[in-house]
């Protein structure tokens, strides 16, 4: 990203001086504001983004969510399976125990 304030010295020197500011004077401050902006410009306008910047990792942000909802996708799959899974060996656990209390009632002697 590149961007640049323009700063025109002779226009402020020029603007200083038709107001009744010295030359030497004019120019002295036309350097130390010109040297304000570019140490503005070094330190702090490299941080800024373009659009361009933005639509990068807007995209790197879609390419990570949709990654994201695949794996939310293959573990809810994952889920499903467990559970049907458990079921399972619950409902062969119900009936089993039905089965050997049946089998305890037929075969145990009445009073």
């Amino acid at each position: 990203m590149s961007y640049a304030a323009t700063f025109d010295a002779l226009e402020f020197v020029e603007e200083l001086q038709s107001t009744g500011v010295p030359e030497a004077q004019a120019k002295a401050h036309a350097r130390a504001l010109s040297k304000a902006f570019n140490t503005f410009q070094e330190e702090h306008l490299k941080e800024l983004s373009t659009k361009g910047d933005l639509n990068l990792a807007i995209g790197d942000l879609k390419l990570e969510i949709e990654k994201v909802r695949r794996e939310i996708a293959e573990t809810k799959t994952e889920i499903i399976k467990w559970v049907v899974g458990l079921l399972l060996v619950q409902t062969g656990i119900i009936i089993g125990a039905v089965f050997a209390i049946v089998r305890f009632l037929i075969t145990t002697p009445g009073p």
